[in-house]
């Protein structure tokens, strides 16, 4: 399943990021979003979803939620 697809306040695995674009993929690694890594998904905006990792905040739009499975 994606992040679009979670269960907010559940906390997830990350399995694949299907993202294209390597500076975008680069960036999200710096992030601590990769395979192995947990994710939580607080809250689910029309526009997107707003993620923790790694004791960060991140809000994402809806292709990038989409583009992770967790």
């Amino acid at each position: 399943m994606n992040l679009r697809e979670a269960k907010e306040g559940k906390e997830y695995i990350i399995q694949n990021v299907n993202i294209d674009d390597s500076e975008l993929n680069s960036f999200l690694f710096s992030l601590g979003c990769y395979s192995g890594e947990t994710i939580t998904v607080i809250a689910k905006r029309r526009s997107g979803c707003i993620v923790s990792i790694k004791d960060g905040r991140y809000s994402i739009d809806v292709p990038l939620a989409e583009a992770i499975i967790v």
